[in-house]
């Protein structure tokens, strides 16, 4: 079984758990360069949107890795919303930022 069907098929805490995971590497990361944390905390998505990001990136993948134009993207991650309730907040926020 490959990543994107793995990771499609798997529960919001598996998800959430990778993408803490994935930020903590980030953190540690810049901090080891020599960054201090209160400087770039606030730029690093949240637990949430990272897994919808994750789970953004996936389904790219699925469309042979076209990049979606803003109506499909809007679709796409309104989509990701009605899948997965718990993200919903999330991805609302999201749309939100994106006409800012």
């Amino acid at each position: 079984m490959d990543e994107t069907r793995s990771r499609r098929g798997a529960s919001l805490e598996v998800l959430r758990a990778e993408a803490h995971d994935e930020l903590q590497t980030v953190i540690l990361a810049r901090a080891r360069d020599g960054e201090d944390p209160w400087d770039f905390m606030s730029e690093l998505p949240s637990v949430d949107e990272l897994v919808v990001w994750m789970l953004r990136a996936d389904r790219i993948r699925d469309d042979g890795d076209r990049l979606p134009g803003p109506s499909r993207d809007y679709r796409l991650l309104r989509q990701i919303a009605l899948d997965h309730p718990a993200l919903t907040t999330t991805v609302w926020s999201m749309l939100g930022r994106e006409g800012e």
